[in-house]
C-alpha cells in the first residue's frame, strides 16, 4: 500500500468519500427498500456497486491510500454503536449480528413493535398502536451532517454485532484494493454519546469498549491491512484531563495489543490547540491535521512530531468548493517535506469529503467563470494527485496545471461578478435603531394576544407539508418546459388551497402556505437573491436519504424583488384564521450553503440579513401579522472551541435581529430551531427576542426545555411534540404526555403547540394523522387546564 516513497508522487490519502453517487443512487435504492419495493440484497446489491466505483474513481485519480469503511447505508455513528453492540433495549435485539430491521429503527423509528422492528416489518405497520421512536439525531461537529447519537447506561456491555469493517476491507481486497479501513476513535464516540441518567460518563465505559475494537483491529491485521484510520475529532475540541487521559488509555491499549498495525490517527474541523502535546505523545505511526481550518498549527506539529512518525496534511477543503490556488499551497508544504522527508509526509483533503458534492463536470449549465473556480470531490482528488507529483517529481512536471489554478485564483480575485458598491453602502449604514425592535417583549405580547385572540396552547405547524410525487413531477415538468409558467402556478395554488382547506378542517389554529413552490428552504431564497448560484447535481448528505444541494455564496448579496409576498397574499387570502409568512434566516442560509472565502463570514451574514429586512418589511406592508423567519441552523455555526463563541453569537444574533426588528410591535415575529443544546446559548437565544420560538424537544423529551426554564427565559415556546423524522404516527397519549412535561418546565400562556420540524420530507398518510392527534392533545389540555 501507498507509505512506500514513491519516486513520481507523494502519497495521496483521502479519510473518506460522498456515500451517496453521482446521481443519487443511494437514496433511490434506500428509498424503495422503506416502500417495500426492493428487498434487502437489492439494496446491499447496491450499496457493493457504490463502493466499488467510489475505490475505483480514487484510484483512476491518483489516491493512493484508499479508504475502506468509509460508506455507510445511514451514518458512521450508527453504523459504530452497532458494531459495537450498543443497541438499546427499546429495539428488541437479543444479541448476534444487528439486523438490517433493528438498524433502521434506530435510524429512523418504527410503527409496530420493538420485536416486529427485528422482523423488518415495523416501518410499514402504520396502523400499531405501538412503535420505537428512532435515537437521538444532532450534528456533527459543526457541519451540516448529522449523526445518530448513541445511547449508554451503567450496565452497558459491548460485543462484536456487526463485522462491516471487516467486510469491507475483504470486499475492496478482492476488487484489488489495498486500503485503509476507517472507524470512529473509541474516546470520539463515547464522548458523543449520551445516558438518560444524567450522573453517567459514557467514557467510564472506555474499558469495556477497547477489546471490541481490539478484536476488529487484530483481525483487519490477519487479513492483510497495514494501516488503519481511528478518526478522533474531539482532539479539536475543549477536553479535560479525564478525556484527555482516555486517549492516552486506548491507544497504548492498540500498541500493545495489535503491534505492527499502524494508526493513522485523524483529526480535523479545527486546531489540535491545548490538546497538541496529547495528539504528539500517543503511540500512533501517523497523524492526521487540518491545514485548511488551523494553518498555523504546522509548525509546531512538524517539529513535535516522533521521528518516522507520519504527518498527513489536510490542505485542500474538505468542506466547501472552491478551487485551490496550488502554487500557494506548495509554497507552503514544500519547506515541511523537504525537512521531514518525502517518506514521512501524506496529502490528503482537511477532512472527509463528505460534506462536498461529488463532480463538477456534470455541471454543464453553471456560469463559465464561476465554473473556473470550483473543485468539488473528484476535482479536489486531482488537485490533490497535482500537489502530489509536484512535490514528488518538482512543479515542471505538473507545470501546466499549476498555472492554470493560479490563473483561476486570479480571476477569482478581481472578478467584478463578485463586488457590489450599493451593498457595501447598506453595510455601512446598518446602526443601533436596527438591531432593536421598538418595545420589550410583554408590551408587543399584549398587543399580539389582543390582536390575534388565540386559545390557550394555540397550535400550528412550523411550515412545509409533504411534496408528494406530484409535487416533485410538476416542478421537473415546469423545469424542462413542459408545463407552463401559467398551468404551473395553477397547479401550485391548487395544493396550497388544499393544504389550507385541510388545516382548517383538523382544527389547527395558525396556518401555514405549506410551501409547495419551494425546492429547498435555503435554495428557494438563494436562487432569487443576487451573489448565489446553484447546481443541478452538487448534492450532499444531511442524513439518512435526506440530500441538499447547497447553494454557493460566490459575491455580494442583494434583493432584486420580493421573494414570497406573493404567495402568503394568496394563502392568507382563503381563511380568516392567521397565515404565517415563512422566511429562512440569514445565518441558515449561511451555514447551509458553500460560502465565500474572501471576506468573513460575519459579513456575508450581514449581507443576507439585509435582504432579509427587506423581505420581512415588504410582508408587512402586504398584511402579513405572523412572520416567521427560521434559525435551523444557528448553533451549528457555533465555533468548536468555547473561547471562540461569543464572537460568533455576537454577529449571528445582530444578523438576526437585523433582518426581524425593522416591524411594528404588533407583528409577531417567530423563529425556528432545529437540534440544539440550548443551555448552552440561551443568552444568545433571549437576545434574539423573538415572539415565538419553536424547537425540537421529542426525542429528549422536553428535557431541552430545561434551559428555558432556568433561565426563565420570558418569550413563547413551541416545543415540539412529535419526531418528523420517524415515519411514526404517535397518539394522542405520547403528545399529552410531552405536553403536560413541559407544562412542568414552562407557563401555560408560554406554550404553542407544533411538530419538531417542517413535514416536507414526510408522506401526507403520516402526516395527517399525527396532526389529528396533535390538534386532540391541545383540546385535551385545554379542557384540563
Amino acid at each position: 500500500m501507498g507509505l512506500k516513497l514513491c519516486l513520481l508522487s507523494l502519497p495521496v490519502a483521502t479519510l473518506g468519500t460522498p456515500r451517496i453517487g453521482p446521481r443519487r443512487e443511494l437514496k433511490f435504492a434506500l428509498e424503495r427498500f422503506w416502500a417495500g419495493k426492493s428487498g434487502e440484497q437489492d439494496l446491499l446489491t447496491a450499496a457493493a456497486g457504490l463502493r466499488a466505483a467510489n475505490w475505483a474513481r480514487q484510484r483512476s485519480l491518483g489516491v493512493s491510500v484508499i479508504p475502506s469503511n468509509d460508506f455507510s447505508l445511514y451514518d458512521q455513528v450508527l453504523d459504530t454503536s452497532v458494531m459495537v453492540g450498543a443497541i438499546p433495549a427499546i429495539y428488541g435485539w437479543t444479541g448476534g449480528q444487528v439486523s438490517l430491521a433493528t438498524y433502521f429503527a434506530m435510524a429512523r423509528g418504527a410503527q409496530g413493535d420493538a420485536h416486529d422492528a427485528d422482523c423488518g416489518h415495523a416501518h410499514h405497520q402504520h396502523g400499531s398502536s405501538h412503535g420505537v421512536p428512532a435515537q437521538e439525531m444532532t450534528k456533527w461537529f459543526d457541519t451540516n451532517y448529522h449523526y445518530m447519537v448513541p445511547e449508554f447506561h451503567r450496565d452497558q456491555t459491548f460485543a462484536l454485532s456487526s463485522r462491516k469493517p471487516i467486510e469491507e476491507y475483504e470486499e475492496a481486497k478482492g476488487l484489488g484494493y489495498q486500503t485503509r479501513p476507517v472507524l470512529v476513535g473509541p474516546v470520539t464516540f463515547l464522548k458523543l454519546g449520551k445516558s438518560a441518567d444524567a450522573s453517567f460518563e459514557p467514557l467510564s465505559l472506555l474499558d469495556r469498549l477497547l477489546p471490541v475494537y481490539v478484536e476488529v483491529l487484530r483481525e483487519l491485521q490477519q487479513r492483510g491491512a497495514e494501516w488503519v484510520q481511528l478518526d478522533e475529532p474531539i482532539l479539536v475540541l475543549d477536553l479535560d484531563d479525564a478525556a484527555r487521559d482516555a486517549l492516552h488509555r486506548a491507544y497504548a491499549v492498540f500498541a500493545e495489543a495489535v503491534p505492527g498495525l499502524e494508526i493513522m490517527l485523524a483529526s480535523y474541523f479545527g486546531a489540535l490547540g491545548d490538546n497538541l502535546e496529547t495528539a504528539l505523545a500517543l503511540p500512533v505511526a501517523g497523524l492526521h491535521i487540518d491545514l485548511v481550518r488551523a494553518p498555523e498549527q504546522l509548525s509546531a506539529i512538524a517539529s513535535g512530531a516522533r521521528r518516522k512518525q507520519v504527518l498527513s496534511l489536510g490542505i485542500i477543503d474538505g468542506r466547501n468548493v472552491w478551487r485551490s490556488n496550488l502554487p500557494a499551497l506548495l509554497d507552503g508544504i514544500e519547506p515541511v517535506v523537504a525537512s521531514l522527508g518525502k517518506d514521512r509526509v501524506q496529502i490528503a483533503p482537511s477532512c472527509s469529503l463528505l460534506h462536498t458534492p461529488i463532480d463538477l463536470a456534470l455541471e454543464t449549465d453553471l456560469d463559465a467563470d464561476i465554473r473556473s473556480w470550483l473543485a468539488f470531490a473528484i476535482q479536489k482528488m486531482g488537485e490533490l494527485a497535482t500537489l502530489g507529483r509536484a512535490l514528488g517529481g518538482g512543479r515542471e512536471s505538473v507545470g501546466d496545471e499549476l498555472a492554470a489554478s493560479e490563473s483561476a485564483a486570479v480571476a477569482r480575485q478581481t472578478s467584478p461578478k463578485i463586488h457590489n458598491a450599493g451593498v457595501a453602502r447598506r453595510m455601512a449604514a446598518i446602526d443601533e435603531a436596527m438591531r432593536r425592535r421598538h418595545h420589550p417583549f410583554a408590551e408587543r405580547a399584549a398587543l399580539q394576544r389582543a390582536k390575534f385572540g388565540l386559545p390557550a396552547f394555540p397550535t400550528t405547524t412550523i411550515g412545509s407539508f409533504p411534496q408528494k410525487a406530484e409535487v416533485r413531477a410538476a416542478r421537473a415538468a415546469h423545469a424542462n418546459g413542459t408545463l407552463s409558467d401559467a398551468q404551473y402556478e395553477q397547479f401550485l395554488k391548487e395544493e396550497t388551497a388544499r393544504a389550507v382547506r385541510w388545516q382548517e378542517d383538523i382544527g389547527l389554529d395558525v396556518l401555514v402556505h405549506g410551501e409547495f413552490e419551494r425546492n429547498d428552504m435555503v435554495q428557494y431564497f438563494g436562487e432569487q437573491l443576487g451573489g448565489f448560484t446553484f447546481t443541478t447535481f452538487g448534492w450532499v448528505q444531511s442524513y439518512g436519504s435526506r440530500y441538499v444541494r447547497p447553494p454557493i455564496l460566490f459575491g455580494d448579496v442583494t434583493r432584486p424583488r420580493p421573494m414570497t409576498v406573493g404567495w402568503w397574499r394568496y394563502a392568507q387570502s382563503l381563511t380568516e384564521k392567521p397565515m404565517k409568512a415563512m422566511l429562512t434566516g440569514p445565518v441558515t442560509i449561511l451555514n447551509w450553503s458553500f460560502v465565500r472565502d474572501d471576506i468573513p463570514r460575519s459579513e456575508a451574514c450581514r449581507q443576507i440579513a439585509l435582504a432579509i429586512r427587506d423581505e420581512v418589511n415588504d410582508l408587512e406592508a402586504a398584511g402579513a401579522r405572523m412572520i416567521q423567519i427560521d434559525e435551523a441552523a444557528l448553533r451549528e455555526g457555533l465555533p468548536l472551541r468555547k473561547s471562540d463563541w461569543q464572537a460568533y453569537l455576537d454577529w449571528a444574533v445582530e444578523s438576526f435581529r437585523v433582518c426581524s426588528t425593522g416591524v411594528a410591535d404588533e407583528t409577531q415575529i417567530h423563529t425556528h430551531m432545529c437540534y440544539s443544546e440550548f443551555n448552552q446559548i440561551i443568552d444568545a437565544i433571549a437576545a434574539m427576542d423573538a415572539d415565538v420560538i419553536s424547537i425540537e424537544t421529542s426525542r429528549s423529551k422536553m428535557e431541552l426545555l430545561d434551559a428555558f426554564n432556568t433561565y426563565k427565559y420570558p418569550n413563547e415556546i413551541g416545543p415540539g411534540v412529535y419526531d418528523i423524522h420517524s415515519p411514526r404516527v404517535p397518539e394522542v397519549g405520547e403528545m399529552k404526555e410531552l405536553l403536560l412535561l413541559a407544562r412542568k418546565r414552562l407557563s401555560d400562556d408560554q406554550l404553542w403547540i407544533n411538530p419538531d420540524c417542517g413535514l416536507k420530507t414526510r408522506k401526507w398518510e403520516e402526516v395527517r394523522p399525527a396532526l389529528v392527534n396533535m390538534v386532540a392533545a391541545a383540546r385535551e389540555l385545554r379542557a384540563e387546564a
